[in-house]
């Protein structure tokens, strides 16, 4: 068999347990759990996921490849190395680059300068705009820049951050952010997403302004805070209208309190449909959902579920805002109906939120931390085989999500897993990174 040198191969990576929910049905089993798959990365990107064997020797990669083949070659000086290398994870588990789906870097790493906080997300709040003055260009970068960093290093390839506007005008944080993204290019994919408070968006003329401000940014999304503290359906009218029109995703902090009344999920998901919204709709925190009345809890998920809208669950922050009073055990968990959403086909995700700031003194850029807390808090079942697709389908924030998802196409970052399994992960802390040659594409 002679070799098709024209399609350099730049990893095989053998042995490696992939999730069910990235698997097609037909996928073969070994035992109770789905066989081992065997990776082909070239040119940076995954060509070939193939069912793999221990004492497999060759591998279909459009074409017959034979390891033993390409071994002797190479060793012989009679291939020009088309194969870099060939890694074997012996079972470990892996997924591929995690998405950080909503963060709010602009005002990370702030908690150790803010003095003392009382409890609750009105309060949290308060303390950001306080401390908004200290913004310097230098201190965004630093701060930006080491939750970048923090998040590389987890395996994170895209983040999707937050940034407040106090005003009709972008910040400065938005500017220093969109910077970064051009920077940060090689290494992840950097989103800025405008936070703006839904009183902004009651003027049609100043909501048209801030949208045409954030489309002029390439990459960006607009999106507002919607609360009964701050309710008004003419002006979240405007900003779904002005989206739809421009062509825009949306991106929401909707319902983010644990009040009944609270309105604003169901007439985003209605007016969706009204306006047959072309784009992606996310709607993050939604704990309403799970102090209304089951009905109308179910009701409203249903109507979600027609309409182009992701979920997005935020275990750390809402676990330690919601239901929050000085001196008193919370008695409410304040996390939004994940397992009612998934049941209906809702793209649901899990996001890190806020790390080290009014809203969260703890926390991380690693969502499989956020993942592993949703685990606890929301009893989730098989975290590997089924919700590890929370903190990783990308797909789920932009156009029409995948029906079948698939690893090929996708450039060649892997996050590995080693010494663990699916009935324990995310247990274990211990992963290894596996990074592609080429740039990753901005989209």
């Amino acid at each position: 068999m002679s070799l098709n040198t024209a399609m350099p191969v730049h990893r095989l990576v053998q042995g490696a347990r992939l999730p069910r929910w990235l698997l097609p049905d037909s996928w073969p089993m070994a035992g109770d759990e789905p066989a081992q798959a065997v990776i082909g990365i070239v040119d940076g990107h995954i060509a070939s996921v193939m069912p793999w064997r221990a004492g497999q020797t060759s591998v279909d990669l459009n074409g017959q490849w034979d390891f033993k083949e390409l071994k002797d070659a190479r060793d012989t000086g009679d291939l020009d190395a088309p194969l870099r290398e060939t890694i074997d994870l012996q079972g470990a588990l892996v997924l591929p680059g995690l998405l950080e789906a909503h963060a709010h870097i602009d005002k990370t790493y702030t908690r150790a300068r803010l003095g003392p906080l009382q409890p609750g997300l009105l309060s949290a709040i308060e303390a950001t705009h306080r401390d908004r003055g200290r913004y310097t260009r230098d201190d965004l970068r630093e701060r930006a820049s080491r939750a970048l960093e923090a998040a590389a290093r987890a395996g994170v390839t895209r983040v999707r951050t937050h940034i407040d506007w106090a005003g009709v005008h972008a910040p400065l944080a938005w500017e220093v952010l969109s910077e970064l993204a051009t920077e940060w290019r090689d290494r992840l994919r950097l989103q800025c997403i405008a936070l703006v408070p839904l009183p902004l968006f009651a003027s049609r003329a100043d909501a048209q302004a801030i949208v045409d401000q954030i489309q002029a940014t390439p990459d960006a999304v607009p999106g507002g805070f919607i609360h009964t503290s701050n309710y008004d359906a003419t002006a979240l009218d405007h900003l779904l209208e002005l989206s739809a029109e421009a062509g825009l995703d949306l991106d929401l902090h909707v319902d983010e309190e644990l009040a009944p009344q609270a309105a604003g999920l169901a007439h985003i998901a209605r007016r969706a449909v009204e306006l047959h919204f072309g784009g992606r709709i996310v709607c993050s925190h939604v704990c309403a959902l799970a102090v209304k009345p089951e009905d109308e809890a179910l009701s409203i998920l249903d109507s979600v579920a027609r309409a182009p809208i992701t979920l997005i669950a935020l275990p750390f922050t809402n676990l330690m805002l919601q239901d929050a009073v000085a001196g008193r055990t919370p008695r409410q968990r304040g996390l939004t109906l994940l397992k009612e959403a998934r049941s209906r086909d809702i793209p649901v995700l899990i996001g890190s939120d806020n790390v080290q700031d009014a809203f969260c003194p703890i926390g991380s850029y690693d969502p499989v931390d956020a993942l592993r807390l949703a685990v606890i808090a929301g009893q989730l079942d098989e975290p590997f085989d089924a919700w590890s697709q929370s903190i990783c389908r990308t797909d789920w924030v932009s156009g029409t999500p995948a029906s079948a998802p698939s690893l090929i196409g996708l450039p060649g970052d892997l996050t590995v897993f080693p010494g663990t399994d699916a009935y324990v992960w995310p247990a274990a802390d211990s992963r290894r990174l596996i990074r592609r040659a080429a740039p990753l594409p901005v989209i």
